[in-house]
């Protein structure tokens, strides 16, 4: 079945009317080397030598922060964190459970539930080989989570489910087939050279139909929302969520599951719905929330724990998250947007500006406020300042490392 949706022709009201090779504002270039100081004070943290999650608030070595890290790390030039990105790999390679699973956290064999901490590794894993051409690395783990990651699919296919609040939103449910972490299965696929497995993925993504009541018009099929550009939060059954996950759609646009007319379509609707939250007093920054819309009290899919942590525009809620901005950044790279990525890079120059404690002068705060842009989380929170440094990488390059070759047609990882 072919994949329907309504296309979007929105006029855009930015100007990208700068040249190729115009440098940046020495803001970016200050940031940029304030952000790998960040990295380098978070490298050695109190457990077990390991990197620190925040330079304060998160002094443990969280699993997920730290891959997601990988990117900016890699395109830093830093031989002492990359080296840093290496021993943490092998620390969590050794602390793998028998079947494969990679731990929440890195020193921690017990601490087990994530979703997205083994997709995470994979990926991790592969870039860290391109980048120091050590095709062997880590082998026989990775084979290991490779195989933890088949058993994943409910229905023994390629897609796979998780139980809710075991991806990175510790505050939000997302049920059955998310899109944020079969995102990330299909970049490792890709990157693994497990191209046949990527591409039924990409298949099921698209036309998979999880419809068991083909009469009730609300439950769509896969993850397309046939009158939007871009991907559901979730499917599953009976139950989906069709609200916009800024991290999944990011990923899915940069590793190629979706199409580049779809990405930029995604990108001209996100900037719509930013302009419309900005005229009604929702958000106060030129970035976009991590949720679309925000989930009120009286909607369906709102839970009561959500009154005290995930208020609307708060947390997982839609709060701005510096990290996943990095990675929008690159998806308006990767969309041919760069006068907008730009825009978008100088926006979140002044956001990881922000900071709680005094004595700092770049926070890369954990989260934001999306009404009034108040810093809420830690500050020197590492996955901050490494998706920054992507960031930069991708406007100065004008191109998104490592995703341009996971994009490629005939992508082949180094490991294969």
């Amino acid at each position: 079945m072919a994949i329907e949706w309504v296309s979007i022709n929105l006029v855009t009201t930015t100007v990208e009317s700068f040249k190729h090779g115009d440098p940046l504002p020495e803001s970016v270039q200050q940031a940029k080397q304030a952000a790998i100081e960040v990295l380098l004070h978070n490298a050695h943290g109190p457990v077990d030598g390991l990197p620190r999650t925040a330079g304060w608030g998160y002094p443990e070595p969280y699993t997920r922060d730290l891959m997601l890290s990988a990117f900016g790390i890699l395109v830093s030039d830093s031989a002492e964190l990359i080296e840093t990105l290496g021993r943490t790999l092998t620390v969590l390679a050794q602390n793998q459970t028998q079947r494969g699973h990679i731990p929440s956290m890195v020193n921690d064999p017990a601490n087990l539930g994530s979703s997205d901490t083994t997709p995470l590794f994979l990926i991790a894993v592969a870039l860290y080989r391109c980048a120091t051409g050590d095709d062997g690395f880590l082998d026989g783990a990775t084979q290991k989570a490779l195989t933890w990651m088949q058993y994943q699919s409910p229905d023994d296919m390629v897609m796979v489910g998780q139980l809710p609040t075991s991806d990175w939103r510790d505050e939000h449910w997302v049920l059955g087939y998310g899109l944020y972490v079969n995102s990330l299965v299909y970049a490792y696929l890709r990157l693994h050279g497990r191209a046949d497995e990527g591409d039924k993925l990409r298949s099921l993504v698209n036309r998979f139909d999880v419809r068991r009541d083909v009469g009730n018009r609300h439950i769509h099929e896969g993850l397309v929302v046939r009158s939007k550009p871009y991907y559901a939060m979730y499917s599953y059954k009976v139950y989906n969520n069709e609200r916009f996950d800024l991290l999944g759609n990011c990923l899915a646009s940069l590793s190629g599951l979706t199409s580049k007319s779809r990405r930029q379509e995604v990108v001209r609707w996100v900037e719509s719905e930013c302009d419309a939250l900005r005229a009604h007093g929702e958000l106060d920054v030129d970035l976009p929330p991590c949720l679309l819309p925000y989930i009120r009290g009286n909607d369906p899919d709102w839970r009561p724990r959500y009154e005290e942590f995930n208020q609307a525009g708060e947390y997982h809620n839609g709060g701005i998250w510096p990290f996943i901005c990095g990675l929008y950044v690159a998806t308006c790279v990767a969309a041919g947007r760069h006068g907008l990525a730009r825009r978008k890079l100088l926006a979140l120059t002044d956001l990881v500006s922000l900071h709680r404690r005094d004595s700092l002068t770049w926070g890369f705060n954990e989260w934001i406020k999306a009404q009034n842009g108040e810093p809420m989380g830690c500050d020197w929170q590492s996955w901050s300042a490494a998706m920054y440094l992507y960031a930069v990488a991708c406007v100065e390059r004008q191109s998104t490392p490592f995703f341009d070759e996971v994009r490629a047609p005939h992508h082949q990882s180094a490991a294969n």
